[in-house]
This record gives C-alpha cells, structure tokens and sequence, in this order.
C-alpha cells in the first residue's frame, strides 16, 4: 500500500492593515534618515521607497517647489534639492511628524505623502526594504 505523499505547505503571505503596513516603512525608513537627511532626500539618494526627488523631472520639481524657485530662478537642482531637503525636514518640526511623508498627506504642497501610494505599490516598497511580502487587507 502507498503511502500518501505530503503535500508541502505553501508559505503564507504576511497580512497588515494600511495603517500597519505604513507604520512598518516608517520603522525601516527611519534607518535612513536623521536630522540633516528627510526621506524625500535619503530615497533620491538611495534609489529606494518612491525615489524622493529624483523622481521628478527638472522642470517638475521646478514647480513642486515653486516658492524656493521664485526666490532664485537660477538655482541648480543640486542646490533645490539641498533647499527642499532643509524645507521637508523644518515642516517635519513644525508640524511634529516623524516623516516628510506624513507632512504631505496633511498639506499635499509637494506631493500627497503616504496618498501617492495604492497598497500595493506599498507592499513593494516593503519587500524592497526588507525581502518581505506582505498583503494590505
């Protein structure tokens, strides 16, 4: 008589709420950032989460920043970048959020924050940092 054959257990996939799953990037993020660094700065830098500024073009970044522009329509984008990064970190402060991310869901002058991402992309952005899956639900 044959024995039955084992049948391998499929590797579960993590599960986290949104709200979870953000609180997790913030965590690992947090490793690449410090009072001189915001996230938009160590991600452009870095080539990881959403690409911070180099995400943008010239000219877009341009007009994401439109008031620092205005001041020095000269300026590098070395130089916007520096200023941006020094403007992302002083509204961390003023508003008492841990990440320029947070700051721009509530003000969405630059971008929409953690609202530029669907759960998925999300998740990507997770498994890119850690190697982990994980589904939002």
């Amino acid at each position: 008589m044959a024995r039955p054959q084992s049948v391998s257990a499929v590797p579960s996939v993590e599960t986290a709420t949104r709200a979870d799953l953000i609180g997790r990037l913030r965590a690992e993020l947090s490793r690449c950032t410090d009072i001189e660094t915001s996230i938009c700065k160590a991600a452009s830098e870095r080539g990881i989460f959403c690409n911070g500024f180099k995400r943008y073009t010239d000219d877009e970044l341009r007009d994401r920043y439109w008031w620092i522009v205005r001041k020095n329509p000269s300026i590098s984008r070395e130089e916007l970048e520096t200023v941006a990064n020094d403007w992302q970190l002083a509204q961390q402060e003023v508003f008492e959020e841990p990440f320029a991310c947070d700051v721009q869901q509530r003000v969405q002058d630059t971008c929409r924050g953690w609202g530029d991402f669907p759960n998925d992309k999300l998740a990507r952005f997770y498994f890119q940092l850690t190697g982990k899956e994980i589904k939002v639900v």
